[in-house]
């Protein structure tokens, strides 16, 4: 079990390395194309069908593009698609919810406090919210409020906020943040595999048939492209929560993930206007600023509103830990060590908040943490940062002893 636990942090490691150099490579495309189709110039003299053209430089020589709305005259003889940085990073995102909330649900997907349920039933609820997510989605765009686009993303907005509202009441704040952003990635996959490539092979079955495309494909795509570009910062910040407690770790967590899209939405804005040429809208962030402040008092808003946390019964898992011969020492030691910075009001000089939300002052917190505790302050000595407390070597190898003697 020891073994396994080394392995499965090492394959969390590296699916989430994956995870970042292909949505790297995903959203660089996409900003890149976005400023270009926004950048672009009309002249006279340009050819047949292009919309407009651009002059770029980078990396010591010169790049001239133009643009057709539609389609060019004649299937060009190369044609490179950007579709697979979508469909890599979206797999390897579904590949970390796996590693990560389903084989991880005890801790991270699922709490008693809040919906007590089954492993089995928290993975299944997990994977419905997804696919319902993008279906509810793709039903809006194709309805009759799809022909407006203001008024699609202003009813989409408030499907978002249920959905954030939503997912508070099913799983951890964690989890809950986590699944608004594979909710809204899948989305924005599925506008790139569902929709923009299959519009856009059909154009190019089109073109090699000797058909005149219709533009109303063109038209669907550069929506759904739309959206994509306006959900790509809630997105990133989303994914990146799980490291914030104080954003995802509070009553109002559903209503700072809202104010997040908010605020996405306003710097993307300053964005496309800028390179669009359009002006330069420095509001924008004025906005951002002070919705980020709000965010900050909801976080640590007094108790007075939010009332005291709950506490969490020791699960399953965790009981195995508990009943360990090994458990009162560890727990003395981890109480010694761990428990003034790990704990609801820390005691430790700068630290105001138990880091990531990870506390260790009780008998049930403890052994739900047996995991890292395992591999953070006994295989590796990661914690304390510095060794602080200055814990012992005997001290770790207690902690090694316990993990890997539990249940036997």
């Amino acid at each position: 079990m020891a073994d396994f636990a080394i392995f499965w942090d090492w394959l969390s490691f590296a699916v989430r390395w994956l995870h970042v150099i292909t949505g790297i490579a995903w959203i660089g495309s996409s900003f890149y194309f976005v400023a270009l189709d926004l950048g672009l110039r009309q002249r006279p003299g340009l050819p047949a069908g292009a919309f407009g053209e651009e002059w770029q430089v980078h990396g010591g020589g010169f790049y001239h593009i133009q643009k057709y709305l539609v389609a060019p005259a004649e299937m060009p003889e190369h044609l490179t698609w950007f579709k697979w940085e979508s469909y890599a990073t979206w797999l390897s995102g579904f590949a970390m919810l796996c590693v990560v909330y389903y084989a991880g649900a005890d801790l991270f997907l699922i709490d008693p406090n809040v919906l007590n349920i089954s492993v089995p039933v928290g993975i299944l609820l997990s994977l419905a919210t997804i696919g319902v997510g993008w279906i509810v989605y793709d039903l809006l765009c194709r309805s009759p409020l799809g022909k407006s686009d203001t008024g699609l993303m202003l009813v989409l907005y408030c499907v978002l906020v249920f959905i954030a509202w939503g997912l508070t009441h099913l799983f951890t704040g964690r989890a809950a943040f986590l699944h608004l952003g594979a909710i809204t990635a899948t989305i924005m996959s599925a506008n790139v595999f569902m929709v923009i490539i299959p519009n856009q092979k059909i154009v190019v079955a089109d073109l090699i048939a000797g058909r005149k495309p219709d533009p109303k494909y063109g038209k669907i795509a550069k929506q759904r492209s739309l959206h994509n570009n306006y959900l790509t910062l809630p997105v990133l910040f989303l994914m990146l929560s799980n490291h914030y407690p104080l954003a995802f770790g509070t009553q109002f967590n559903w209503v700072i993930a809202s104010l997040v899209f908010i605020i996405g939405v306003l710097i993307r804005h300053y964005f496309n206007t800028v390179h669009a040429r359009k002006g330069n809208p420095t509001w924008t962030w004025l906005g951002a600023a002070v919705l980020f402040m709000i965010i900050i008092w909801l976080s640590t808003v007094p108790k007075v509103l939010t009332g005291e946390p709950k506490t969490s019964a020791a699960s399953a898992a965790a009981q195995v830990y508990m009943a360990s011969a090994h458990f009162p020492a560890v727990r003395d030691t981890v109480l010694g060590r761990c428990s003034m910075c790990h704990t609801e009001e820390p005691v430790y000089e700068g630290i105001y908040h138990a880091p990531k939300g990870v506390m260790l002052d009780t008998d049930a917190r403890i052994a739900e943490h047996a995991r890292e505790i395992y591999l953070q302050a006994g295989r590796a000595h990661a914690m304390p940062p510095a060794n602080v407390t200055q814990i012992t070597d005997q001290e770790r190898a207690l902690l090694v002893a316990w993990f890997e003697g539990a249940g036997k």
